[in-house]
């Protein structure tokens, strides 16, 4: 039997014969790539989401919400709010304002 006819024949038209006699042959496979898998993102949904990335309660991640801090890992359409997780820890754990420390209050 020849493998190239084989090949180019479609499976549902070989006999048994032939289908077992190409799995024994056919020898040659294609060269798998390995795939990568990109690190997907961890989204968390809605405001409850929020509260429990933080680890705070319902009111506590509002008030993160509403202050904006993390608008750049928010997608809200509609009701539906997604927050990238990586994205909104980073942002939250920047420093912008707060007490400015003088000079009698500490070194």
């Amino acid at each position: 039997m020849d493998i190239k006819a084989l090949k180019s024949k479609l499976l549902w038209q070989m006999t048994g014969e032939e289908f077992l006699f190409l799995q024994q042959n056919g020898g040659e496979q294609p060269e798998r790539q390995p795939y990568v898998v990109a690190p997907s993102k961890k989204h968390v949904y809605g405001i409850r989401g929020i509260a429990e990335l933080f680890g705070c309660s319902i009111p506590t991640a509002n008030r993160i919400k509403q202050s904006g801090k993390i608008d750049r890992a928010i997608t809200q359409i509609g009701r539906k709010i997604i927050v990238d997780a990586e994205l909104a820890l980073e942002l939250a754990g920047r420093k912008t304002g707060g007490r400015k420390v003088g000079f009698r209050d500490g070194k």
